[in-house]
């Protein structure tokens, strides 16, 4: 029989969810409803009662489930296996590791959602061949992993990599940090939404104002200043990590090289001595907090020596 893992990728609205082998193929996948509106305890049981179906699902499919790995948001304690808290969520103190261990009697892996998306990525997708990479993930918010030979940094106290939270322009709008002009206020996808709504009074996206790029002044003005913005951000993540690459993902980077062009020669502007470093886009879209859930089971199994190569996943 196969041998696989339970992978869950829990978001604040949905969990994606696959049963991956041991070179990185998919056998199965699943979405299924969070629950957060319910509370923290459904949200618990909705994880434990998914993962144990996707448990029985391998079973009857002739396929041996052998460990499980969980992607949640928020501040993560890995070593413990701790959700410390997490907003979207509402999980506060809750031992997520041990209680789908118990649950299912299979070893399990809790990992930031950021940073396991960052590690497939780094491993599996635009990453690949760079010993130090920096993914970014530009959506609702903006946060970042830095990844070391595949592995994600998670920091003494499990908050690496926030630098959606680094304030770039000082009195700027409020962030829900507490703060005012950190880089996620000003740059995320909901940032970019927010601002040209609040300059044209006609709702909008950042993916409705990259398609009017060009064409209308005002959504120029606005792409611009998150470019500069970003590049700011950028310099300071570069003279703190010394990355070869960033990888972007999230809503705001499927606007492919209407990013990245102007961010590149913003970037590049700014740079004195530090290196700069080649700036790429995701390639496992949002399945890769997935696969990285899966990556997190693999690497907690004793016989993982090889990481899988990329022509070799079927992502979720």
């Amino acid at each position: 029989m196969t041998d696989v893992v339970v992978a869950l990728d829990v978001g604040g609205t949905g969990i994606k969810c696959a049963l991956v082998d041991r070179d990185g193929v998919s056998h199965h996948t699943e979405r299924h409803p969070t629950g957060a509106g319910q509370g923290a305890e459904a949200v618990i049981g909705n994880i434990l009662g998914i993962a144990e179906g996707l448990a029985g699902k391998a079973l009857a499919d002739g396929l041996t489930p052998v460990a499980v790995g969980i992607a949640v948001p928020g501040v993560i304690d890995e070593d413990t296996g701790t959700a410390v808290w997490s907003a979207n969520l509402g999980f506060r103190d809750v031992p997520l590791r041990d209680l789908v261990a118990a649950r299912l009697g299979l070893p399990a892996a809790l990992g930031h959602d950021v940073r396991t998306g960052g590690a497939a990525e780094a491993r599996l997708g635009s990453g690949r061949g760079s010993r130090q990479v920096l993914f970014v993930a530009i959506g609702t918010g903006i946060a970042a992993a830095h990844l070391v030979d595949g592995t994600a940094l998670a920091g003494a106290h499990g908050a690496a990599g926030e630098i959606g939270h680094v304030v770039v322009r000082p009195g700027g709008p409020a962030c829900g940090c507490g703060q005012f002009g950190c880089l996620e206020a000003v740059a995320s996808a909901a940032a970019v939404g927010r601002h040209y709504t609040e300059l044209a009074g006609v709702p909008a996206t950042a993916a409705d104002v990259a398609t009017q790029l060009g064409r209308d002044d005002l959504a120029d003005r606005v792409w611009r200043e998150t470019v500069d913005a970003l590049a700011d951000g950028l310099v300071i993540a570069q003279a703190l990590f010394d990355v070869e690459r960033v990888v972007l993902g999230g809503g705001l980077a499927e606007a492919g090289e209407r990013l990245l062009e102007p961010l590149r020669v913003a970037l590049r502007q700014r740079l004195t001595f530090h290196r700069e470093p080649q700036l790429v886009t995701a390639a496992l879209g949002d399945e890769a907090g997935c696969l990285g859930a899966a990556l997190l089971a693999l690497d907690a199994l004793p016989a993982t020596d090889a990481v899988p190569a990329l022509d070799n996943v079927e992502a979720p």
